[in-house]
């Protein structure tokens, strides 16, 4: 008879495209790309193909349009991008555009009674458009997870911090309580929150705003997803404090290869962190491309117009930044 150990176990291909079985000593969840070992892998019992080991996310033709009484109006049109392993790739736009909406849209956090969804969304290999809500949550959190740009909204207010990592713990992970409350611990830790019992026992209030971004930002890490969505994450942070959450969040990428939708209007926050970027305007990408290559020659209107206004002298000296005029 299968033991319990052997039936959680994945088949994946390693770098040489060799195929691997790899047992697993946890509840069937879905896996991000171990970088140490450089092994692939999705759900228990499914083989990941060749073509898909370098693309995490794929979007294809996806339109968001909200209903309002008889009415329709689109908030995103016919829009098509792909995220690779370990990549970083922004999303900039003016306010509107509907660079949320896609990021709502990939999480299935839209009401199905407000918004129509259409296109494709695939995660490893997998349709999210066409999960029901019990196979979504499994993947938010564990394979996807997302930080919001206010985190007095996305914190609950009369729950003590460590008890809300360990929330997403628990939903993801077949651990007691106290296991969880240690992990959250943990992940705390890793993000920069001081190990004391005052932090861990705070409520959201008695934190900084920089403390409860970085709580938010352990929550989204603590099940050590493939992709973080970060939803304007600086937004409501001082100077000091963006500069410290942006070298955080490139440290973290690098030393766990996780892979992030960075949604920002500001080329500063770009600057820091995407490999590649993507401009929106009224529900389109209008442009995208290698950060370096947009900064220097950026062709659209819109691009132009946003890197003119927000990109920081020291960056543009650094990437020998040429206006087109």
């Amino acid at each position: 008879m299968e033991s319990r150990r052997d039936s959680f176990a994945v088949t994946a291909f390693d770098r040489n495209g060799v195929v691997i079985r790899l047992p697993l000593r946890s509840r069937p969840r879905l896996l991000h790309t171990i970088y140490s070992r450089m092994y692939f892998a999705i759900y228990p019992g499914d083989v990941l193909r060749k073509d898909l080991m370098h693309t995490l996310l794929a979007v294809k033709n996806l339109s968001v349009y909200y209903r309002s009484g008889a009415s329709r109006q689109h908030a995103v049109e016919d829009v098509s991008f792909d995220i690779g392993v370990g990549e970083v790739v922004g999303l900039m736009g003016e306010s509107g555009c509907g660079k949320t909406s896609i990021a709502l849209a990939l999480l299935g956090l839209l009401s199905k009674k407000r918004a129509d969804v259409s296109g494709s969304v695939q995660f490893l290999g997998k349709e999210l458009l066409a999960m029901d809500q019990s196979a979504l949550r499994a993947i938010r959190g564990a394979g996807i997870s997302m930080v919001f740009q206010e985190p007095e909204i996305a914190l609950n207010p009369v729950m003590r911090v460590r008890d809300q990592v360990a929330e997403v713990i628990h939903a993801h992970k077949d651990l007691s309580w106290a296991q969880c409350r240690a992990n959250a611990e943990l992940a705390m830790a890793r993000v920069g929150l001081p190990c004391t019992q005052r932090i861990f026992s705070a409520y959201p209030h008695q934190l900084s705003g920089g403390q409860r971004q970085r709580v938010v930002l352990a929550q989204a890490l603590a099940c050590e997803p493939a992709l973080v969505i970060a939803d304007e994450p600086t937004a409501s942070l001082d100077a000091r404090s963006q500069d410290e959450l942006l070298t955080l969040l490139r440290e973290l990428q690098r030393e766990l290869g996780i892979s992030i939708l960075l949604i920002s209007h500001s080329a500063e926050v770009q600057a820091r962190l995407a490999d590649r970027l993507m401009v929106m305007a009224g529900g389109r990408i209008v442009e995208q491309g290698r950060f370096e290559e947009l900064y220097r020659n950026p062709a659209h209107e819109c691009t132009r117009e946003m890197l003119r206004t927000s990109a920081p002298a020291d960056v543009a000296e650094e990437l020998e930044f040429e206006m087109v005029t």
